[in-house]
């Protein structure tokens, strides 16, 4: 049995623009048509694909379709510039979904990215998770590469080391004269509230944990966008874990362990010239300002270390 690539690259769009009609505005058919086709190819799989809702979600099965259709499309590209159609500017435009936590979003993943798409015909699809949960989306076909704190390979994936996110206990001045007049004791940070990226982030309580405190109970803010939390703890919200790439002028370290977020890039391991520019753009970004090798070779399967996490959400 063989999966028609027209049929494969129309379930794709319908999960990336979220309904049918959307689909085929993009794919230019009738909205009709794109019902057909995915009616075709449940038939020939015999298995259900999408789930009808608002917006459209792939299942198991249909994530397995979504990944070949990007797959195909990636090489496709690929070919088209092999033999030189790009030079009589008749190559398709290709979007490349990839991704990414917040704080390496907002301190420097979009760099290459700006670099990349001066230089080349690339829609760029970026998704937000936390670190810890990127490598979900290869596994499920929505992105063809992730920045992730896992360093075991996804199947079907090569992976390499980017660098290392450092985090310190941060506050405002005026908030650390109030809260910790007589220092950053156990008692005083059982009472002083912090601020929570999401209910995924678990920076600050590895680091109550390292002061041997208990997050239970401690008053929290939730600002679920990494800029927006570092100007929150700037403004005296409460007290945070903040990149050292966003470290404000005038914070006051409140001591303790500086955390160190692994982080990982996994890319599908297709033979893909332009996949491989984007990851050495990154490698070389992430080499600059993270500290990382640039490492591009498959690895082995470690077991993942258990990392703190920061949700990208928002």
């Amino acid at each position: 049995m063989r999966i028609d690539p027209e049929l494969a690259t129309t379930l794709a769009a319908i999960v990336d623009e979220g309904t049918l009609d959307a689909a085929s505005r993009r794919l230019q058919i009738t909205p009709s048509a794109v019902s057909q086709r995915l009616k075709m190819l449940e038939q020939q799989l015999g298995r259900i694909l999408l789930v009808r809702a608002k917006p459209a979600r792939v299942t198991e099965a249909g994530e397995a379709v979504v990944r070949l259709a990007r797959q195909v499309a990636l090489l496709e590209h690929d070919a088209l510039l092999g033999v030189g159609i790009d030079e009589a500017g008749g190559t398709r435009r290709i979007s490349i979904p990839l991704a990414v936590n917040a704080d390496s979003m907002a301190t420097w993943f979009l760099a290459p990215l700006a670099r990349l798409s001066a230089g080349h015909d690339i829609d760029f699809d970026l998704h937000r998770d936390d670190q810890n949960f990127t490598a979900r989306l290869l596994e499920s076909g929505t992105v063809m590469a992730a920045v992730t704190s896992e360093a075991a390979p996804v199947a079907g994936c090569s992976v390499s080391p980017l660098g290392v996110l450092e985090y310190r206990a941060m506050a405002e001045p005026g908030f650390a004269a109030r809260w910790f007049p007589e220092g950053v004791t156990t008692e005083a940070l059982g009472s002083a509230p912090f601020v929570d990226f999401d209910r995924r982030d678990t920076l600050q309580h590895e680091w109550l944990r390292a002061m041997s405190v208990g997050q239970e109970g401690v008053p929290r803010h939730y600002v679920p966008a990494s800029n927006d939390y570092a100007l929150a703890v700037g403004l005296g919200l409460g007290w945070g874990m903040v990149p050292l790439l966003q470290e404000r002028p005038g914070l006051v370290p409140l001591g303790g362990p500086t955390l160190r977020v692994e982080l990982y890039w996994q890319q599908w391991n297709l033979r893909s010239e332009l996949l491989d520019t984007i990851a050495g753009e990154v490698a070389a970004e992430a080499r600059r300002v993270l500290g990382g090798t640039g490492v591009t070779q498959p690895a082995s399967r470690p077991e993942p270390p258990r990392r703190p996490g920061r949700a990208a959400a928002g």
